[in-house]
């Protein structure tokens, strides 16, 4: 996908981008920590000792607050490195047993939001991209916090629902018994 040129169109789609990848992170740490069933039956499909979860957790959780936080361009580019060899390693795994497009295709998609969200970042989002750090002030974080706590409300919300759609998809993928 070419870059958008205009600035105003660059803006829109790396904030559509990065809020796709947060959100991601915010709620697969919420799986991951409260340990769902979904998230053991995935980890049992791809032969991974269930401690795994916590690891995945803890880390989308940083990753999260390091991506929507103001400042730290260099703990961005760790947070962006870490999610997407992570989705890319899902990618892998699941192509290794054979699983389909369904089941390899939603961490492709969040990879390459990552790797968009990534690349369009601003200048203020990069290493060595303003010269003079600027300290943020309470109002650039009140934007991301108000945002971590709102996605972790909806995570929390939607949890029992989207466990509900998942478990069914394990059964259709044949991942467990119905």
């Amino acid at each position: 996908m070419p870059a958008p040129t205009s600035g105003r169109a660059r803006q829109i789609v790396f904030r559509v981008a990065t809020l796709a990848v947060v959100s991601e992170l915010i709620a697969g740490s919420v799986w991951n920590l409260m340990r769902i069933e979904w998230v053991e039956v995935q980890l049992g499909h791809l032969g991974y000792p269930p401690f795994v979860a916590y690891i995945l957790g803890v880390c989308h959780v940083a990753a999260a607050l390091a991506i929507i936080a103001p400042g730290f361009p260099l703990l961005k580019e760790w947070a962006y490195a870490g999610v997407l060899f992570t989705w890319l390693a899902a990618v892998t795994s699941h192509l290794a047993l054979g699983d389909g497009l369904v089941s390899w295709g939603p961490p492709l998609g969040f990879a390459v939001l990552g790797a968009v969200s990534w690349a369009l970042r601003p200048a203020s989002r990069r290493i060595g991209g303003d010269r003079e750090p600027k300290v943020a002030g309470p109002r650039a974080w009140a934007v991301p916090a108000a945002l971590v706590v709102v996605l972790y409300a909806v995570s929390f919300v939607t949890l029992p629902l989207a466990e509900d759609v998942m478990l069914r998809s394990a059964v259709d993928r044949g991942w467990i018994a119905g």
